[in-house]
């Protein structure tokens, strides 16, 4: 059965640090994929910065392209809205249960916030987390310091992000070298962002 990473974001656009992170992932646990799970909508942030679903899967899809153990997935934009990742996960596991064992990677911010999740203690119980570092405000709760659920993956910590590339970006900055390059095609022909 493969060990398969969930990376959720809304890639918006996809940049190197999404790719350095879910790369490392792969390449140094015991994962033997990670899938980029496209998010439609997150509960907790606003649409109108969002690009339509179609064209971030594309930018996640070219960006992969050439990395045989990362992939992209579109399997949040069939489910009902707004979406909560044990859903998600539900959804998964009736649809693959046999061919895949689910985990979850994320950002040490996120594991900050995970008591706030919806059913997070179910999550915990029947899922492994995969958290890399981030420069962090506060403090983890000490329910998931040392679980023996929650991995810590010693990644690169990237301060790129998605915000910041949209922002420079329509200010006319060259931001080219933060994105993949077949993603950065993709965004100046496409005319995104500015």
């Amino acid at each position: 059965m493969k060990k398969v990473g969930l990376y959720f974001g809304t890639f918006n656009p996809i940049h190197i640090g999404h790719l350095i992170i879910a790369n490392h992932m792969v390449e140094f646990s015991d994962l033997d994929e990670v899938w980029l799970v496209i998010t439609p909508q997150s509960p907790f942030k606003t649409k109108k910065s969002l690009l339509d679903n179609h064209h971030r899967y594309q930018m996640v899809f070219e960006a992969v392209a050439d990395y045989p153990k990362l992939k992209p997935s579109k399997i949040e934009f069939d489910l009902p809205q707004p979406n909560y990742t044990i859903n998600t996960l539900i959804y998964l596991e009736d649809k693959y249960e046999t061919e895949y064992k689910f985990s979850l990677i994320m950002g040490e911010d996120n594991l900050k916030s995970f008591h706030k999740w919806k059913n997070y203690e179910v999550i915990l119980k029947d899922y492994s987390l995969y958290v890399y570092p981030r420069i962090l405000e506060g403090n983890i709760e000490h329910q998931f310091k040392n679980h023996p659920k929650v991995n810590k993956v010693a990644a690169p910590i990237i301060e790129i992000s998605s915000t910041f590339i949209r922002k420079q970006h329509a200010l006319g900055k060259n931001i080219k070298a933060m994105l993949p390059d077949a993603v950065w095609k993709y965004m100046d022909e496409m005319n995104f962002y500015r």
